[in-house]
Protein backbone atom coordinates (compact mmCIF):
# COMPACT_ATOMS: atom_id res chain seq x y z
CA UNK A 1 0.00 0.00 0.00
CA UNK A 2 1.36 3.42 -0.98
CA UNK A 3 -0.03 6.55 0.66
CA UNK A 4 0.39 9.93 -1.02
CA UNK A 5 -0.44 12.75 1.40
CA UNK A 6 -1.56 15.88 -0.44
CA UNK A 7 -1.66 19.29 1.21
CA UNK A 8 -1.30 22.99 0.45
CA UNK A 9 0.57 26.19 1.23
CA UNK A 10 -1.94 28.86 2.24
CA UNK A 11 -2.79 31.41 4.91
CA UNK A 12 -4.15 29.98 8.16
CA UNK A 13 -5.25 33.02 10.10
CA UNK A 14 -3.02 35.29 12.18
CA UNK A 15 -1.74 32.51 14.45
CA UNK A 16 -0.75 29.50 12.31
CA UNK A 17 1.87 28.93 9.59
CA UNK A 18 1.02 28.52 5.92
CA UNK A 19 2.16 24.87 6.00
CA UNK A 20 -0.67 23.64 8.26
CA UNK A 21 -2.47 21.40 5.75
CA UNK A 22 0.77 19.82 4.56
CA UNK A 23 2.14 19.29 8.06
CA UNK A 24 -1.08 17.81 9.41
CA UNK A 25 -1.72 15.70 6.32
CA UNK A 26 1.78 14.22 6.52
CA UNK A 27 1.41 13.59 10.26
CA UNK A 28 -1.90 11.81 9.75
CA UNK A 29 -0.42 9.71 6.94
CA UNK A 30 2.59 8.64 9.00
CA UNK A 31 0.56 7.87 12.12
CA UNK A 32 -1.89 5.87 10.03
CA UNK A 33 0.95 3.87 8.44
CA UNK A 34 2.44 3.14 11.87
CA UNK A 35 -0.87 1.68 12.96
CA UNK A 36 -1.15 -0.42 9.81
CA UNK A 37 2.26 -2.03 10.32
CA UNK A 38 3.27 -4.82 10.48
CA UNK A 39 0.15 -6.66 9.27
CA UNK A 40 -0.55 -4.16 6.47
CA UNK A 41 2.75 -2.51 5.49
CA UNK A 42 2.28 0.96 4.01
CA UNK A 43 4.79 3.25 2.33
CA UNK A 44 4.19 6.99 2.84
CA UNK A 45 5.47 9.16 0.01
CA UNK A 46 6.82 12.68 0.60
CA UNK A 47 4.03 15.21 1.10
CA UNK A 48 2.78 16.90 -2.07
CA UNK A 49 3.00 20.34 -0.48
CA UNK A 50 1.02 22.50 -2.88
CA UNK A 51 -2.49 22.06 -4.19
CA UNK A 52 -5.51 24.08 -5.26
CA UNK A 53 -5.76 27.22 -3.11
CA UNK A 54 -7.15 29.90 -5.40
CA UNK A 55 -9.80 30.67 -2.78
CA UNK A 56 -7.03 31.70 -0.34
CA UNK A 57 -5.07 33.94 -2.72
CA UNK A 58 -6.45 37.17 -1.23
CA UNK A 59 -4.24 36.37 1.79
CA UNK A 60 -0.45 36.51 1.63
CA UNK A 61 1.72 33.41 1.80
CA UNK A 62 -0.55 31.32 -0.41
CA UNK A 63 0.75 29.29 -3.34
CA UNK A 64 -1.65 27.56 -5.71
CA UNK A 65 -1.54 25.37 -8.78
CA UNK A 66 -4.16 25.37 -11.51
CA UNK A 67 -6.24 22.23 -11.84
CA UNK A 68 -4.62 20.77 -15.00
CA UNK A 69 -1.16 21.11 -13.44
CA UNK A 70 -2.30 19.60 -10.17
CA UNK A 71 -3.91 16.62 -11.89
CA UNK A 72 -0.81 16.14 -14.05
CA UNK A 73 1.47 16.03 -10.99
CA UNK A 74 -0.78 13.58 -9.11
CA UNK A 75 -1.08 11.45 -12.23
CA UNK A 76 2.67 11.37 -12.75
CA UNK A 77 3.25 10.23 -9.18
CA UNK A 78 0.63 7.50 -9.41
CA UNK A 79 1.94 6.22 -12.74
CA UNK A 80 5.48 6.08 -11.32
CA UNK A 81 4.34 4.10 -8.28
CA UNK A 82 2.44 1.58 -10.41
CA UNK A 83 5.40 1.12 -12.75
CA UNK A 84 7.45 0.10 -9.72
CA UNK A 85 5.00 -2.70 -8.94
CA UNK A 86 2.71 -1.28 -6.28
CA UNK A 87 -0.98 -2.15 -6.65
CA UNK A 88 -2.77 -0.32 -3.83
CA UNK A 89 -2.74 3.47 -3.95
CA UNK A 90 -4.13 5.90 -1.37
CA UNK A 91 -4.61 9.62 -2.03
CA UNK A 92 -4.81 11.06 1.49
CA UNK A 93 -6.01 14.65 1.27
CA UNK A 94 -5.26 17.31 3.88
CA UNK A 95 -6.75 20.37 2.14
CA UNK A 96 -10.40 20.95 1.32
CA UNK A 97 -9.66 22.69 -1.98
CA UNK A 98 -8.09 19.49 -3.35
CA UNK A 99 -11.15 17.31 -2.72
CA UNK A 100 -12.89 17.57 -6.09
CA UNK A 101 -9.71 17.28 -8.17
CA UNK A 102 -8.47 14.24 -6.25
CA UNK A 103 -11.81 12.54 -6.81
CA UNK A 104 -11.39 13.24 -10.52
CA UNK A 105 -7.85 11.83 -10.35
CA UNK A 106 -9.09 8.61 -8.75
CA UNK A 107 -11.88 8.30 -11.32
CA UNK A 108 -9.63 8.88 -14.33
CA UNK A 109 -6.50 7.02 -13.22
CA UNK A 110 -8.10 3.80 -11.93
CA UNK A 111 -9.24 2.43 -15.32
CA UNK A 112 -6.05 3.61 -17.02
CA UNK A 113 -3.60 2.20 -14.47
CA UNK A 114 -5.67 -0.88 -13.70
CA UNK A 115 -5.27 -0.70 -9.92
CA UNK A 116 -7.63 0.30 -7.11
CA UNK A 117 -7.11 3.88 -5.91
CA UNK A 118 -8.64 4.98 -2.62
CA UNK A 119 -9.17 8.71 -2.16
CA UNK A 120 -10.35 10.53 0.94
CA UNK A 121 -10.06 13.78 2.90
CA UNK A 122 -9.07 12.75 6.41
CA UNK A 123 -11.59 14.86 8.34
CA UNK A 124 -14.48 13.45 6.34
CA UNK A 125 -13.25 9.87 6.68
CA UNK A 126 -12.83 10.35 10.45
CA UNK A 127 -15.75 12.74 10.98
CA UNK A 128 -17.33 10.88 13.90
CA UNK A 129 -14.04 10.55 15.79
CA UNK A 130 -13.33 14.26 15.32
CA UNK A 131 -16.82 15.33 16.37
CA UNK A 132 -16.54 13.35 19.60
CA UNK A 133 -13.45 15.32 20.67
CA UNK A 134 -14.28 18.88 19.63
CA UNK A 135 -16.08 21.05 22.17
CA UNK A 136 -17.19 24.13 20.21
CA UNK A 137 -17.39 22.81 16.64
CA UNK A 138 -19.07 19.84 15.00
CA UNK A 139 -16.32 19.33 12.41
CA UNK A 140 -12.85 20.41 11.32
CA UNK A 141 -12.86 23.77 9.55
CA UNK A 142 -9.94 26.15 8.85
CA UNK A 143 -7.34 27.37 11.37
CA UNK A 144 -9.97 26.35 13.88
CA UNK A 145 -10.34 24.48 17.17
CA UNK A 146 -9.23 21.25 15.48
CA UNK A 147 -6.36 22.44 13.27
CA UNK A 148 -4.97 24.74 15.96
CA UNK A 149 -5.07 21.93 18.53
CA UNK A 150 -3.33 19.53 16.17
CA UNK A 151 -0.62 22.06 15.35
CA UNK A 152 -0.07 22.57 19.09
CA UNK A 153 0.63 18.84 19.26
CA UNK A 154 2.78 18.65 16.11
CA UNK A 155 4.67 21.97 16.01
CA UNK A 156 3.85 24.11 19.06
CA UNK A 157 6.73 26.42 18.17
CA UNK A 158 4.80 27.52 15.07
CA UNK A 159 1.57 28.40 16.90
CA UNK A 160 1.44 32.09 17.85
CA UNK A 161 -0.79 31.65 20.89
CA UNK A 162 -0.71 35.38 21.64
CA UNK A 163 -2.32 36.07 18.25
CA UNK A 164 -5.20 33.60 18.48
CA UNK A 165 -7.61 36.28 19.72
CA UNK A 166 -6.97 38.17 16.47
CA UNK A 167 -8.90 35.44 14.69
CA UNK A 168 -12.09 37.08 15.92
CA UNK A 169 -13.21 39.04 12.90
CA UNK A 170 -16.22 39.80 10.77
CA UNK A 171 -17.61 36.70 9.09
CA UNK A 172 -20.36 36.42 6.52
CA UNK A 173 -23.03 33.69 6.50
CA UNK A 174 -22.65 30.62 4.34
CA UNK A 175 -24.95 29.81 1.43
CA UNK A 176 -26.44 26.92 3.43
CA UNK A 177 -27.53 29.39 6.12
CA UNK A 178 -30.01 30.81 3.60
CA UNK A 179 -31.02 27.86 1.42
CA UNK A 180 -29.94 24.75 3.35
CA UNK A 181 -27.48 22.07 2.27
CA UNK A 182 -26.97 20.32 -1.03
CA UNK A 183 -25.95 23.37 -3.09
CA UNK A 184 -22.52 24.77 -3.89
CA UNK A 185 -21.20 28.22 -4.73
CA UNK A 186 -17.50 29.08 -4.98
CA UNK A 187 -16.39 31.82 -2.59
CA UNK A 188 -13.01 33.01 -1.39
CA UNK A 189 -12.07 32.54 2.24
CA UNK A 190 -11.50 36.29 2.47
CA UNK A 191 -15.12 36.90 1.50
CA UNK A 192 -16.23 34.59 4.28
CA UNK A 193 -13.84 35.67 7.06
CA UNK A 194 -11.77 38.84 7.42
CA UNK A 195 -9.11 36.95 9.41
CA UNK A 196 -9.02 33.89 7.16
CA UNK A 197 -10.23 31.72 10.05
CA UNK A 198 -13.33 29.53 10.02
CA UNK A 199 -14.14 28.06 13.41
CA UNK A 200 -12.99 28.74 16.96
CA UNK A 201 -9.22 28.46 17.58
CA UNK A 202 -9.63 29.87 21.09
CA UNK A 203 -10.92 26.45 22.19
CA UNK A 204 -7.72 24.71 21.05
CA UNK A 205 -5.47 22.75 23.43
CA UNK A 206 -2.40 20.58 22.98
CA UNK A 207 -4.09 17.65 24.70
CA UNK A 208 -7.04 17.91 22.36
CA UNK A 209 -4.66 17.91 19.41
CA UNK A 210 -2.97 14.73 20.59
CA UNK A 211 -6.34 13.02 20.98
CA UNK A 212 -7.47 14.17 17.53
CA UNK A 213 -4.37 12.85 15.77
CA UNK A 214 -4.60 9.50 17.53
CA UNK A 215 -8.34 9.11 16.86
CA UNK A 216 -8.01 10.10 13.21
CA UNK A 217 -5.10 7.71 12.61
CA UNK A 218 -6.91 4.86 14.38
CA UNK A 219 -9.99 5.41 12.22
CA UNK A 220 -8.12 5.65 8.94
CA UNK A 221 -5.98 2.59 9.69
CA UNK A 222 -9.13 0.61 10.39
CA UNK A 223 -10.60 1.59 7.04
CA UNK A 224 -7.43 0.97 5.03
CA UNK A 225 -6.90 -2.43 6.67
CA UNK A 226 -10.28 -3.59 5.35
CA UNK A 227 -9.68 -6.43 2.91
CA UNK A 228 -13.19 -5.98 1.54
CA UNK A 229 -12.48 -2.41 0.48
CA UNK A 230 -9.53 -3.50 -1.63
CA UNK A 231 -11.04 -6.79 -2.82
CA UNK A 232 -14.33 -5.39 -4.13
CA UNK A 233 -14.33 -5.74 -7.94
CA UNK A 234 -14.10 -2.42 -9.74
CA UNK A 235 -14.01 -3.41 -13.40
CA UNK A 236 -17.13 -5.15 -14.71
CA UNK A 237 -15.25 -6.21 -17.84
CA UNK A 238 -12.57 -8.05 -15.89
CA UNK A 239 -14.32 -8.61 -12.53
CA UNK A 240 -11.01 -8.43 -10.68
CA UNK A 241 -10.08 -6.32 -7.63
Amino acid sequence: MVILPVGSIEQHGPHLPVEVDSMLGETVALETARRLAPSHPALVLPMLWTGLSEHHMSFGGTITLDEPTFLAVVGGICRSVVRHGFRRLVLLNGHGGNENALRVAADSLTPVLGVPIVQFTYWYAAAEAIRAILETQTDLQHACEAETSMMMAVRPDLVAVDRIAMARANRTPDVKDFVGGGVYRWRTIGARSASGVLGNPEAATLEKGQRLIAAIADTLAGKLASQEMWALPWDAERLTP
